[in-house]
């Protein structure tokens, strides 16, 4: 049995490249410690440029179809039609500030500090949502309004989450990957991470967030399967997390009425709860091959509510047609390879964990919203990396790429 367990186990490690080191394959050793004070950290290298490059085409794609989507909504009810994309490149430009500094400046080891800290941050956060929590007008309190600026918790506890499994299951490598079940591979690869799951798990169902706990448990089975908890575990973590998300749907007639209008999108309300739903598929048929041109969208005049959000993909569709909506799938998937390529050369298992983690996370999250907007599952509200707006979602984005890029700088050291 164990023979075939660490078959298994040497057969991933192999595929995600956790033992690699440069050209021969090796196991990590110590988890990432801080050198001795008198020792200086290793030289920096440059940062991962084919990354950069594809995440500035991606984001400024993103710009020209916020603009796009959003002119005829924002001319109607605010009179000026660069009213979004205005607010979109002020907080682009706030966060590429921003994060060129991470990128300067912080190293694995300050990302492996900071886990635990943004854990519990999203945490009082996720319980101040639901004291003084805004709906905006959505029927579900998921969002921290400050007035100036509107927050949605659960976006930064996707992030917390992904750093702190990197950084317990690193640590606690030999453990999770031991033959004993007890004090070892149940304990520290099944126990303590799924308490760091269930937490924003039970938060995030107290706002009545299906989507929110989709992602959250698999970004988590995601990060336990990468980090070296065994297969059969992950099975019954994923069994649990499927029933928590069914439970939620018969105790909550939100979510009822979300999934029943998936189900029944023929005899729902075509004016009313499949009105969305509805436009948003019209607009991707009426865009052909080659789509009606870049501003020509005709379901933008108030068919698709609100479409420069969550269903911003019908509009490209629209405008660019399949070939767009190629290009755009396109440039995720090579988004998705280079990140899983930089985990790959990564010097430590915190830093490949992290950027398989936040990597995985945008892969997920593009596959839900493109779900969403063709109606192969229920509308949930899940935005589109980098395209759909808003200021707080893009400017986390854009803060996790810096902390691909800042970790990308050591890729090419054997050790840190």
């Amino acid at each position: 049995m164990n023979q075939e367990y660490h078959e298994h186990e040497s057969a991933r490690r192999s595929f995600f490249g956790l033992g690699k080191a440069r050209k021969e394959m090796t196991y990590y050793g110590d988890p990432l410690q801080k050198p001795p004070a008198q020792e200086a950290l290793p030289a920096k290298g440059a940062v991962d440029i084919p990354f950069l490059l594809i995440t500035s085409i991606l984001v400024l794609f993103g710009c020209v179809m916020v603009y796009s989507a959003s002119s005829v909504y924002a001319e109607q009810y605010h009179d000026d039609s660069t009213y979004f994309i205005a607010r979109h490149l002020v907080f682009l430009v706030m966060a590429v500030a921003f994060t060129l500094i991470i990128v300067r400046f912080c190293t694995p080891y300050f990302w492996k500090d900071f886990s635990y800290v943004l854990f519990g941050v999203s945490v009082v956060m996720l319980l101040l949502v639901l004291v003084i929590g805004s709906d905006l007008g959505s029927g579900a309190k998921r969002w921290l309004d400050f007035g100036f600026i509107t927050v949605q918790p659960s976006e930064i506890a996707k992030l917390a989450l992904v750093l702190s499994l990197a950084n317990f299951l690193s640590s606690h490598e030999k453990q999770v990957l031991s033959p004993h079940r007890f004090g070892g591979n149940f304990r520290y690869g099944v126990l303590f991470p799924g308490c760091f799951i269930a937490v924003l798990i039970v938060l995030v169902a107290a706002e009545r967030h299906i989507s929110g706990i989709m992602i959250i448990g698999m970004i988590g089975i995601a990060m336990m399967f990468i980090g070296g908890t065994r297969l059969r575990w992950i099975v019954g973590i994923g069994a649990v997390i499927v029933g928590a998300a069914c439970l939620l749907v018969l105790v909550s007639e939100y979510a009822q009425a979300r999934v029943d209008t998936w189900i029944n999108i023929d005899e729902a309300d075509p004016l009313g709860a499949a009105w969305q739903t509805l436009q948003g598929l019209m607009a991707i048929g009426s865009g052909g091959l080659f789509g009606t041109g870049l501003g020509n969208s005709r379901q933008k005049f108030g068919y698709v509510s609100q479409p420069q959000n969550d269903f911003i993909f019908t509009i490209v569709c629209e405008e660019l047609g399949f070939i767009g909506a190629v290009l755009v799938i396109g440039l995720f998937i090579a988004f998705v390879w280079r990140g899983f390529y930089i985990a790959r050369h990564c010097p430590d298992k915190f830093s490949a964990l992290t950027v398989y983690g936040l990597t995985f996370k945008v892969a997920l999250q593009v596959l839900l919203n493109i779900a969403v907007v063709t109606n192969s599952m229920p509308n949930t509200g899940i935005a589109l990396p980098f395209f759909s707006y808003g200021g707080t979602s893009l400017m986390l984005q854009i803060f996790e790429v810096g902390i691909v890029l800042s970790i990308s700088r050591y890729a090419a050291n054997k050790k840190i």
